[in-house]
């Protein structure tokens, strides 16, 4: 029985990989690569020739069996383009495919974008919230910052040179005016890490176009309102119980935009579904006796 290796590579700066990355991907009998163009480069400057097979978020289904049955007969590792496969990378669903198909799932740790940016931004002191890539419509986009505006952590968010400047903007309108740290091009030969605040990286980068990759750590917000982060959340449920989830579709949905404990929301969404079903059995009730007292 094979065993499938997750194997973190450099996010720019080849010298990053690990002694025993380059030994797992000279081991297995098959590497599973997001572009196997980019891998390449990787296994030709260290001399490794293990088999390729590209492996993204695109791939399918049938890619994943056509993997699970490679497993059968020998290891095999994931990379992604860089840094960690299954973090805003493909690699979730064929970790899940083969822990439930009994194979070994076996991490081995590299550079990865979100904790460099972490660790450069001078903003992170306890935890954060990573939230990957912002939706690409700037209303959904801006549903999700409304979502997280009121967490008592840094923000941790990836964005395209293409949309940094409307990200930007909508950060600006719903977060206010906060600290950020702007990463780009981490560990690559134009590295930079601006650190201004939201408006700032807003107005500068309309003067300037954006290029390369970018990490925003965004400073987390006041915390002096406590009680209207929860008033905020109580909407946000009635909001999606008005248009007909259930209790735990609502749950669902909130857990991963907010990091909220699911069972939390659920026990808050029920709750409201009980006030909001009590206040309607009142109303109908004072309905009918006014009309029998007329």
């Amino acid at each position: 029985m094979g065993t499938l290796y997750l194997v973190g590579t450099p996010i720019g700066n080849l010298e990053d990989i690990t002694v025993r990355a380059l030994r797992v991907l000279a081991e297995v009998r098959l590497i599973a690569a997001e572009d196997t163009r980019q891998a390449r480069k990787l296994l030709g400057r260290y001399g490794i020739q293990t088999p390729l097979v590209s492996f993204h978020a695109h791939s399918g289904r049938e890619r994943v069996q056509q993997l699970l049955a490679a497993l059968g007969e020998g290891d095999i590792a994931v990379v992604s383009d860089a840094g960690m496969p299954g973090i805003s990378d493909p690699g979730a669903e064929l970790v899940r495919a083969a822990a439930e198909a009994g194979y070994p799932v076996v991490v081995v740790p590299g550079p990865s974008a979100v904790t460099a940016a972490v660790a450069v931004s001078g903003l992170v002191t306890d935890g954060f919230v990573f939230t990957g890539f912002l939706p690409r419509r700037s209303s959904e986009r801006r549903e999700r910052l409304s979502l997280l505006r009121d967490l008592p952590y840094p923000l941790v968010v990836f964005e395209a040179p293409h949309r940094l400047r409307e990200t930007l903007h909508d950060a600006v309108e719903v977060l206010g005016d906060r600290p950020v740290a702007v990463c780009r091009e981490l560990t690559k030969r134009f590295e930079e890490v601006r650190r201004t605040t939201l408006a700032e990286a807003a107005a500068h980068y309309e003067q300037h176009e954006p290029r390369g990759e970018f990490v925003l750590v965004i400073a987390a917000g006041s915390r002096e309102h406590p009680q209207a982060d929860e008033q905020r959340l109580e909407e946000l449920v009635r909001e999606r119980l008005t248009k007909g989830l259930s209790a735990a579709a609502v749950a669902r949905e909130l857990a991963r935009l907010t990091g909220r404990p699911r069972r939390e929301l659920y026990r808050l969404a029920v709750t409201v579904q009980q006030e909001e079903q009590k206040n309607e059995a009142d109303g109908k009730g004072g309905t009918h006796a006014t009309g029998a007292g007329t």
